[in-house]
């Protein structure tokens, strides 16, 4: 099982990683949370058995909907005649460790991942990135010990001598926050040259959702299906078992796309007739028919031929436990110190037929869409992808194809949340009201959007899926939107905060919220589109305001004001509580804006101790928030805490009438009360 000896590698891995160097990272700008490393592994193996820790190809981001076990780079040629084939990661039950079989890449001792963005508002802003969030990594398959260890690394006795720089771009655009190019930067770092050189990524995809399943172990990773897309090349996994307790919170696709290779300076791909895309499945750690190569002749065999998809494309489409291996190639030959760009995307769509396990044309309409505009953006100035500058391409005149550009929408807003009791006020700014589209060089700003959820969308941990449009404003005096105008919402001086240099011109309130529950707010900026140029209407990222609120009262009451708890009584199995014993919660409310919350039996015997500081608070002291407050951003109104129901080390508690103290730790006031517990 691919669990079964994770934990024995990682006490290993902890012990030598002391000296060696081995950086994860998470790309998580967009709606993808994906895991990269900086040994050329891409994926988060024990993401099953850490399902609060970070992702590992996690969409949407904070569902907990993972599509990927682990994958890595391979790269195949021939040198002098002998076959040689480096792979940064093979079929293995428990992933990456140091020096183990496979896993033939390794970082300089000291070496980190590179984080670069072009946004400016950014800590990592950079004239020189290339998208809202770049991670950059270099690695080599030259060592056969890992450096500043003694460990060897197993059967890598015949490295390629291949010099890898990994980029990643990732975007938070609305319409590109589901993809993460992966830009590779392979130098022929070796004395003699390659010849017949094919390219490659090994993956483990795997569609299931975390938090719903209670599998493990192989009944975990034997659920999927899969397919290659050839016109698009693609290869993807989904959730193939409707019987699985999680198959309808995993309703996604999870795929893997060639984008294409240049090498001196010319593009390499199936569409220009210069190369092949092949495909390979296998079943993991398989015997039979179903066997995986074992060592480089074998690898280079399935690199440099695929499975006959034509005369079966369906066979993959069961559930199974298969692995994916996509490649391209041939490369005639690279010679000492030349480099080859080679580059795939990672990225997810929504399935559709929810609730079935077709895997259709229509099923992946979504997927198809995403894979068309994937290619667009690397694509850039090669609009039709001949690999030249056609007239009326070379947008900024340097006579050199610019790939990795995207139209972009609007600034995002950015916004200020102010909760009370059954009430949130919006504030945002106005910056998006200038922004200039690189690639039209307008000011086409068209007007704003209001999403939220409802109460209990969280159920299935996945809000931004349920955001819906709650209202629009939009500019007067065209064809574009509504004609609304902004005077409903804008104000006529702008609104301030402690502490926050912006200025807020834009206010709108939302009444009628409960208490205690959870909503996510997010405000977009969009704008006209350029007809012209064949530009849609563009959206500001959906994700990077995106707010969890739980509106409840302020820290600001006065002292005569009684402190109370709600629901009262509390009844196990509350509307809002989670799964098992650790999802409940209720709250403590009318708090003072520091305070030690005790809870007693009737008896007087301590049953916990919440520690309650407005500024800090973010729900984290119990496991609903883990499980379901899953944003990045989470706020509350300050004067409320909520508790888990258990005791000081987490136990039960049993029914009946409890007592609590607050003692406000500014002034040393004390007030009590009681609540009920009814199961």
């Amino acid at each position: 099982m691919k669990v079964t000896l994770l934990w024995i590698n990682t006490i290993l891995s902890v012990c030598l990683f002391a000296q060696s160097s081995f950086v994860r990272n998470t790309v998580d700008i967009g709606n993808l949370g994906l895991s990269v490393t900086n040994v050329g592994t891409i994926g988060k193996p024990d993401v099953r058995s850490n399902p609060n820790g970070p992702p590992s190809m996690q969409y949407p981001n904070g569902s907990k909907t993972e599509h990927l076990f682990e994958g890595g780079l391979w790269i195949g040629a021939k040198v002098l005649g002998s076959t040689r084939v480096s792979t940064g990661a093979v079929d293995d039950p428990s992933g990456y460790a140091l020096g183990k079989r496979g896993y033939e890449f390794t970082a300089p001792v000291g070496s980190t991942i590179i984080e670069r963005s072009s946004l400016t508002s950014s800590s990592f802003y950079s004239a020189s990135a290339i998208s809202h969030q770049d991670k950059i990594c270099f690695y080599t398959d030259k060592n056969v010990i890992v450096p500043g260890t003694t460990v060897p690394i197993d059967q890598h006795q015949f490295p390629l001598g291949a010099d890898v720089e990994q980029r990643t771009y990732a975007y938070n655009f609305s319409y590109a926050d589901y993809f993460v190019i992966v830009d590779y930067h392979i130098t022929n770092g070796s004395t003699e040259a390659w010849d017949s050189v094919y390219l490659g990524f090994w993956s483990d995809l795997v569609v299931r959702n975390i938090r719903a399943t209670t599998e493990s172990g192989s009944a975990f990773f034997n659920k999927g299906g899969g397919g290659f897309l050839p016109e698009h090349n693609l290869v993807y996994a989904f959730h193939a078992t409707p019987i699985s307790s999680d198959y309808l919170q995993a309703q996604s696709y999870g795929a893997i796309q060639f984008l294409g290779t240049t090498f001196r300076n010319q593009l390499y791909t199936p569409s220009l007739g210069n190369s092949k895309v092949f495909c390979n499945f296998w079943t993991f750690n398989g015997t039979g028919s179903g066997t995986g190569p074992n060592d480089d002749i074998q690898r280079y065999a399935r690199m440099r031929t695929g499975h006959d998809f034509v005369a079966n494309p369906d066979a993959f489409k069961p559930a199974g436990n298969n692995v994916q291996l996509l490649t391209m190639g041939p490369i005639v030959q690279v010679l000492p110190g030349e480099k080859i760009n080679f580059t795939i995307a990672f990225l997810c769509a929504k399935k559709l037929q929810s609730g079935t396990n077709s895997d259709t044309p229509f099923a992946r309409t979504e997927l198809v869409s995403n894979a068309i505009q994937v290619q667009q953006a690397y694509n850039g100035e090669d609009t039709n992808g001949n690999g030249v500058l056609d007239p009326g391409e070379d947008l900024d005149k340097d006579g050199v194809i610019d790939r990795f550009i995207l139209p972009e929408p609007p600034a995002i807003p950015k916004t200020k949340i102010v909760l009370e009791s059954n009430k949130a006020t919006i504030y945002w700014d106005r910056a998006a009201l200038n922004s200039i589209d690189p690639i039209s060089k307008r000011k086409d700003f068209e007007g704003f959007r209001l999403y939220g959820t409802n109460p209990g969308d969280d159920k299935n941990g996945n809000l931004i899926s349920n955001l819906k449009l709650l209202h629009q404003w939009d500019s007067t005096g065209n064809k574009i939107g509504f004609n609304n105008g902004f005077k409903t919402i804008e104000l006529l001086t702008p609104m301030t905060f402690d502490n926050d240099t912006t200025k807020y011109w834009f206010k709108y309130e939302l009444g009628g919220l409960l208490n205690g529950w959870q909503y996510m707010f997010v405000v977009t900026a969009f704008d006209k589109g350029v007809d012209s140029l064949n530009i849609k209407s563009l959206e500001s990222s959906i994700t990077a305001n995106a707010v969890s609120v739980f509106p409840g009262v302020t820290d600001e009451n006065p002292v005569s004001t009684e402190i109370g708890v709600y629901p009262n009584p509390f009844r196990i199995n509350a509307a809002w509580d989670g799964e098992g014993d650790r999802g409940k919660k209720l709250y403590f409310y009318n708090l003072p804006r520091r305070a030690e919350i005790r809870i007693y039996t009737l008896a007087g015997d301590i049953v916990t101790t919440l520690n309650h500081d407005a500024d800090t608070y973010n729900g984290s002291d119990i496991q609903w928030f883990k499980d379901y407050a899953t944003n990045k951003k989470v706020q509350f109104s300050g004067g409320e805490h909520a508790w888990d129901v258990l005791s000081q080390n987490k136990q039960n508690i049993s029914t009946g009438l409890y007592l609590y103290s607050v003692k406000n730790l500014d002034n040393g006031d004390i007030k009590t009360g009681k609540f009920a517990i009814i199961k």
